[in-house]
């Protein structure tokens, strides 16, 4: 361990371990194997997203004991807390689905709360679902203590009929089932083989998104969060995180010091580059109101316009996660950014590099073709744009990735809720050139924000993915390709006017110009929203009774606070 200050590492822990007065809380420790040695050093929070309701963070709990003993072997004390988690994929579709966007809010509390309480000195964090990633970062800034977050890696692919599938295939198989395009036991047969073990999903989908991007924002340690989960060297990185969490402690660097606007811009770089989940826009938002940070929703399409598509990963490309980690892993990304000068070079990292020292040491798998040469990119502008108009006056979000339709104007076929718009999907009732809006789905009014996933994938299941297109307050999964827009703001049950539409009326989405319009005029608009009433919904339950009257707008992070 090295330090260069006399940074006190025992700077909050000293007030609830030493002294005379503090018997009472030391018997208690002692009680459970902490003796006066291991309380004598530094408290270190190892907080854990460890569950057995998914592969993503099935494996976390291994990964913890190794972190902890690289904490102790470089010198501290850890001690594990663990906080919920919720898998997307496998609420995906249902009304669980309403408590995934919920549970990152709940996941930054409960580590602050455990954190403040108790003192830690520094923290390490440990995630792998979607909502874990952002969680737990936000509880890292509110708490700006020397901390880091390790992801616990992607899944293997799975194999079918000689080829790769991820889950993406599960959820295109079921659109592709209802069609009669394939049997009940190839169904079957695609969902036995595409989840082979422990890990995230394995595209460019929400966790991985947001894995590479907390790495090039510099919170993650470089080169870490792309190992497998199954890869026996990601518990060689989770050991070498535990030993480097206590040399950020020595040297006293605070997330306020790595996260600034120049780091979100390389993470939204990273997104855009990478044709990343649209969830990205969401939690960077997060990110920057618990930093205090002003970013605003239309500087993700700023960035993204200038920025190169350079990663061929599903959903819309060929590649998986493992793979990018073969070619040279998140440093390669971040070398292709600067050499592109779309780099903040100065931005400080967890490991105490600087990114542009990270992407200057970058190594590149010679032949690999996972991420494109600048010369070669797979399209000029990058994985996100941003839309406004009479439907999104504050914005909503699209995910562009290769060479889809940047334009459609069709008849509205509109639905009130996920539920509606798969039934209508289930039973072929969606003709091509549809433009399907799915509302009250939003923060307040889902509540939650449910992923439209199993909409939008059984759309491409049936062979319509090309013909319609879709515009929700609701979000997307990084899994979703096609022309949908997302986040739309404001929602519905706050007065926007996705609210406001019938079946019939004409709505295009411009890509290009950056639009997305329904076509009637503002008096006429004006005069349904003075008769406009959203439908009743079951009460949610009082958790989300309470999110739903705390959440702020998609287009603010969809934050509580």
């Amino acid at each position: 361990m090295s330090s260069s200050s006399a940074f006190d590492i025992k700077h909050r822990s000293r007030a609830l371990t030493q002294g005379p007065e503090r018997a009472a809380a030391r018997s208690y420790l002692k009680g459970i194997g902490y003796d006066d040695e291991a309380l004598s050093k530094p408290l270190v929070a190892v907080a854990n997203t460890w569950i057995e309701t998914m592969p993503c963070n099935f494996h976390l709990r291994a990964l913890g004991a190794k972190v902890k003993a690289g904490i102790r072997a470089a010198g501290g004390t850890p001690m594990e807390l663990n906080t919920i988690a919720i898998s997307d994929g496998i609420t995906m579709g249902t009304a669980g689905m309403k408590a995934s966007l919920a549970s990152r809010e709940v996941i930054a509390d409960s580590i602050e709360l455990v954190c403040d309480a108790h003192m830690f000195d520094a923290v390490i964090a440990i995630s792998g679902c979607d909502k874990t990633i952002p969680g737990t970062v936000m509880a890292l800034c509110r708490l700006d203590l020397p901390s880091l977050m390790l992801y616990g890696g992607s899944i293997m692919p799975g194999h079918y009929n000689g080829d790769r599938v991820t889950i993406q295939e599960v959820f295109e198989a079921v659109g592709a089932h209802a069609a009669g395009r394939i049997t009940d036991e190839e169904l079957t047969a695609i969902e036995d083989a595409a989840s082979p073990g422990a890990g995230a999903c394995g595209g460019q989908f929400t966790a991985n998104t947001m894995a590479m991007a907390f790495e090039v924002l510099g919170i993650s340690p470089a080169g870490f969060s792309m190992v497998p989960a199954v890869n026996p060297r990601k518990a060689e990185v989770a050991e070498q995180a535990g030993a480097l969490v206590m040399d950020v402690l020595a040297r006293g660097l605070r997330p306020s010091a790595i996260i600034t606007r120049q780091s979100l811009e390389n993470a939204i770089a990273a997104i855009a580059c990478s044709g990343g989940s649209t969830n990205g826009v969401l939690h960077l938002l997060a990110i920057a109101r618990e930093m205090g940070i002003e970013l605003a929703i239309d500087d993700f399409d700023v960035i993204s316009e200038r920025t190169p598509l350079l990663c061929d990963l599903k959903p819309s490309g060929q590649y998986v996660a493992p793979d990018l980690y073969e070619a040279g892993g998140v440093p390669l990304v971040m070398a292709r950014l600067q050499q592109a000068g779309l780099l903040h070079e100065d931005a400080m990292t967890v490991t105490g590099q600087t990114i542009g020292e990270v992407a200057a040491g970058a190594t590149e798998t010679p032949g690999q073709r996972v991420v494109r040469p600048l010369d070669d990119p797979l399209k000029e502008t990058g994985g996100l744009a941003i839309l406004h108009g009479n439907l999104a006056p504050d914005g909503c979000v699209v995910k562009l990735a290769g060479y889809e339709r940047r334009r459609q104007t069709g008849p509205a076929r509109v639905f009130e809720s996920e539920e509606d718009a798969m039934a209508a999907v289930t039973s072929r009732a969606i003709k091509a050139g549809d433009v399907i809006v799915i509302r009250n789905e939003g923060p307040a009014g889902g509540p939650g924000m449910r992923e439209m996933l199993a909409v939008t994938a059984a759309l491409v299941g049936e062979g319509l993915g090309g013909d319609v297109a879709l515009i929700t307050d609701g979000r997307f999964s990084g899994a979703t390709r096609g022309l949908m827009a997302g986040h739309v703001a404001p929602e519905s049950v706050r007065g926007g006017p996705i609210g406001l539409v019938r079946d019939g009326d004409q709505i295009t989405l411009d890509v290009t110009a950056r639009r997305v319009d329904v076509a009637l005029s503002d008096d006429e608009l004006a005069a349904r929203a003075g008769a406009y009433q959203p439908p009743e919904r079951p009460f949610p339950g009082v958790a989300l009774s309470k999110y739903a009257r705390l959440v702020s707008s998609a287009a603010e992070g969809a934050v509580t606070h």
